[in-house]
């Protein structure tokens, strides 16, 4: 058993002015006792996340301490992309357009796919259907 984190879930776990902030925190305390297996996320998710913060607060600290959490955290394995993901990511985006998945969305779908990974902590409904989304 295993599960992926998305972005939403870090951004909201490390801002406490976020709407999901509590939420967040009760998943990921959850999901470090390893109630869902082992916790994966991908480069491109820290990317996202990274950039969502800045975007959304600009707070440059509060991107770099969700970097660090992200980073340093030995119980989150880091998936990163190689050109097969993203290969099988690109196949996704085309045909997963109704989904209004974004790119990102789809290395995560593939990533997934290539380790074994169905469940997902994510606050974004374009993965029901697709995955099994545990927020």
């Amino acid at each position: 058993m295993a599960v992926f984190i998305d972005t939403g879930v870090f951004v909201a776990l490390r801002n406490a002015d976020d709407e999901n902030h509590e939420k967040s925190k009760e998943l990921m305390r959850r999901a470090l006792k390893a109630e869902f297996g082992r916790i994966y996320t991908s480069d491109y998710v820290i990317d996202e996340a990274l950039t969502t913060a800045l975007v959304r607060t600009r707070r440059l600290d509060l991107a770099v301490d969700i970097g660090r959490y992200i980073m340093e955290s030995p119980r989150i394995t880091k998936l990163w992309t190689t050109k097969e993901v993203f290969e099988i990511a690109w196949q996704k985006f085309m045909v997963l357009k109704d989904k209004t998945l974004s790119f990102t969305d789809c290395t995560t779908l593939a990533h997934m796919e290539k380790n074994g990974i169905n469940q997902v902590l994510s606050f974004d409904s374009g993965f029901d259907g697709i995955a099994s989304r545990l927020c």
